[in-house]
């Protein structure tokens, strides 16, 4: 019975200390650890909202670049943190389609994770060479069904949003593809530019200057809206392929076990952010639709995503490099 009441003391401690904490959070620095490198679209979200976060919550936050093994290390990093809010994640897709692209991995994705909200949906666009015979989805899915072995189809690399995404077309359209990874988008996109590989998916604000250059044809944007940046292009749903979508993420995470007070005042913060005119504006620009969100419909969507790129992962027995 002493050893009872001892761990039952225990455990009441513990509640008061994480209780007391939520209720004075922050009061020190918090770590916004981004698992790519500096510079690239995930970073100057993670950046622009990290300045906003510090002015909200009167404490400073800190941009922490932690890039390599597909995401995987600054993933560790904080799924091993302290669960007390002051080390948090800038999720992506790699946190959704990870578990299913390696054979392990140093943490358990859906287990030492707390959703926090979703921040924004980075559009991709279906563009061609303008050698290439097709104005519009359908015409392009025709020349594919055509071609023996399925058209040439770049992507920016194995496993990478641009590869998914041509593999959930392939899976929803029947056709097939010849598929021809790159290290990298650019490669890929300037492959397409010189016509030697005929189409790819590609980032709205990557395509933009070729497309009003007339440089690349846009046929289809992979996601549920159409872009601003491209309001005459039609998604794929409106281009015959319902409730098609393939889009880059930017998330935030916390420690599995995080206070859930601290959970939600963050999901609040974030949402005020990002919903802010002068904040979304600049994402717009950047070919971002801002979606934030509560824990609760990132837990979902999240769960609905996993499900997806599971089985497209599986089926197409897609394998990290």
């Amino acid at each position: 019975m002493r050893q009872w009441r001892q761990v039952a003391l225990g455990l009441a401690f513990a509640c008061c200390a994480l209780a007391a904490g939520a209720q004075d959070y922050p009061n020190r620095p918090i770590r916004l650890v981004v698992p790519q490198p500096p510079g690239g679209p995930t970073d100057i979200v993670a950046r622009l909202v990290a300045q906003k976060l510090s002015e909200r919550l009167g404490q400073q936050v800190i941009v922490d670049n932690k890039p390599g093994a597909g995401a995987n290390i600054g993933s560790e990093i904080v799924a091993k943190a302290p669960k007390d809010g002051y080390t948090l994640l800038v999720g992506t897709v790699q946190q959704i389609v990870n578990p299913f692209l390696f054979a392990s991995l140093p943490y358990d994705p859906a287990k030492d994770f707390a959703p926090v909200s979703l921040m924004t949906k980075a559009h991709i666009v279906l563009v061609v060479n303008p050698e290439t015979p097709a104005r519009t989805l359908q015409e392009l899915l025709a020349l594919a069904k055509r071609t023996p072995g399925g058209l040439p189809w770049a992507s920016a690399g194995n496993g990478s949003t641009s590869h998914l995404a041509l593999e959930l077309l392939k899976a929803q359209a029947g056709i097939d593809a010849t598929h021809v990874p790159y290290k990298g988008t650019q490669p890929a996109l300037t492959d397409v530019l010189g016509g030697r590989v005929p189409v790819m998916f590609d980032g709205v604000i990557t395509s933009l200057p070729h497309v009003k250059s007339g440089k690349l044809r846009p046929l289809a944007v992979a996601s549920l809206t159409r872009s601003p940046l491209l309001p005459d292009v039609p998604t794929m749903t409106e281009a015959g392929l319902p409730g098609f979508e393939a889009v880059g993420l930017a998330t935030v995470l916390a420690p599995a076990g995080t206070p859930q007070p601290i959970v939600d005042r963050l999901s609040r913060e974030i949402a005020a952010i990002l919903t802010a005119p002068d904040v979304r504006d600049a994402l717009v620009a950047m070919g971002l639709e801002v979606v934030a969100s509560t824990p609760a419909q990132f837990a979902a969507y999240n769960e609905a995503e996993s499900r997806k790129w599971g089985r497209i992962i599986r089926d197409a027995k897609i394998q990290a490099e």
